[in-house]
């Protein structure tokens, strides 16, 4: 990614925010072409910022960390409930929207600095899940890196509904939650 002035530094922020949300809505077959008209800027200049496909996804996984380490952090899983701790990472997760979809597929990929990934996103979830399985919130026949991988499954399906308009930010994380924590089965009979 080009890093210069505050102009091409919002160039390239608009784009890459862009990319995000064309990559969650249409997946990943989305040319560079769509990406530059969806962007409102022309191939030569998403080239000029990200020469290639892979370049653009390393900057989106980059933005996408740095954001979900700050949210993480500030969520302060660690002085709240299991329950309450999962509901936090539920809505933040879909307040940073279509970048965390990118996180999970370039993650996927292996992209990007896997080992400040882990360090920042992942381990927090997980020290949060392990707790759960030992105080007993989450069920003890589940692994937490089993809960983490459903976990982050159930907010990457939940980001593309967002991303395409089938469901709002503050819908998907209470979707989240209780699907996460309750399940799908109906909770009140009718």
């Amino acid at each position: 990614m080009v890093k210069g002035s505050a102009m091409q530094d919002r160039v390239a922020a608009g784009i890459l925010e862009t990319a995000a949300a064309v990559l969650a809505e249409r997946g990943e077959a989305v040319s560079m072409a769509e990406i530059a008209e969806a962007a409102g800027v022309g191939r030569a200049t998403l080239y000029r910022y990200f020469p290639n496909r892979d370049a653009l996804l390393r900057g989106l996984i980059e933005v996408a960390t740095a954001d979900l380490r700050e949210l993480i952090a500030g969520a302060e899983l660690d002085t709240v409930d299991v329950r309450d701790g999962i509901a936090r990472l539920a809505r933040l997760s879909a307040l940073a929207g279509s970048k965390y979809a990118v996180l999970v597929h370039g993650a996927k990929k292996q992209l990007g600095d896997r080992a400040e990934m882990e360090r920042a996103v992942a381990t927090p979830i997980r020290e949060l899940f392990a707790r759960g399985v030992a105080d007993g919130t989450l069920r003890t026949d589940l692994s937490p890196q089993v809960l983490f991988e459903m976990f982050t499954g159930l907010l990457e399906k939940s980001l593309q509904l967002v991303a395409r308009g089938e469901l709002g930010v503050e819908s998907a994380g209470a979707a989240i939650t209780t699907v996460f924590l309750d399940g799908a089965g109906r909770t009140h009979p009718r």
